[in-house]
């Protein structure tokens, strides 16, 4: 069974029909590019899916959970345990250290203290920052600032995790070494990764492009 499922998704804003009777599917543990242009509906697409937003109709499915069923307050609880997030301007808090930013997420959901320091500093060592634990965001280059967003939105192992346009504040290098990171990170962890981008630099990492255009999703054709 797929892991995430939309069945004919209508989401508009005011006048604007952004996705207009989407079907989108994603197994488990599947690497799935959107590509598309501004404004065509890419964020709007995994703020769905995270539960972030509400469909005007149709359904979103992770699993057995129709997030268009349930509160908010219960889609609150959803994404914290279930969901992880990467975004394209980092959205660390500056006034927590690097370790203290990747607790954050373990500390909400209960992890006993001994446990998330181990988790933290595996996770650290894992992505090459074990010796920025006690630096600041603002002290950190752009790519080892999303290499802490990747451990913090991996932490508490969700099951997924949502990318929106992760490396466009990143020059091309470090875009690729961001990206190889992304999604060696999630495979061995068995996470499926969904990533929204306009760029092309995904190409031979997923295992598939989609695109969106005029509300649809179509198969890439590049």
């Amino acid at each position: 069974m797929d892991q995430v499922q939309l069945t004919r998704v209508c989401k508009a804003y005011g006048s604007q029909r952004v996705l207009d009777n989407v079907d989108f599917c994603a197994n488990r543990g599947e690497f799935v590019v959107v590509i598309g242009r501004s404004g065509s509906g890419k964020s709007t697409l995994l703020n769905l899916i995270g539960g972030l937003d509400e469909p005007d109709s149709g359904s979103v499915a992770i699993g057995d959970t129709r997030l268009d069923r349930i509160s908010e307050a219960e889609r609150a609880l959803f994404r914290r345990t279930r969901i992880g997030f990467v975004f394209q301007f980092f959205n660390l808090i500056p006034t927590l250290t690097v370790a203290e930013n990747i607790e954050l997420p373990l500390a909400l959901n209960g992890l006993a203290r001994p446990a998330i320091a181990d988790r933290v500093g595996a996770l650290l060592d894992e992505l090459g920052i074990g010796e920025s634990a006690r630096r600041f965001p603002e002290e950190l280059s752009g790519g080892e600032q999303q290499r802490v967003a990747i451990a913090r939105a991996v932490a508490h192992e969700p099951d997924i995790v949502l990318a929106d346009e992760p490396t466009g504040n990143l020059d091309l290098e470090t875009a690729e070494r961001v990206l190889h990171l992304l999604n060696e990170t999630c495979r061995r962890r068995g996470a499926t990764l969904l990533m929204a981008t306009h760029g092309r630099e995904v190409v031979g990492l997923a295992d598939r492009v989609v695109t969106i255009r005029h509300g649809r999703i179509e198969a890439a054709t590049w």
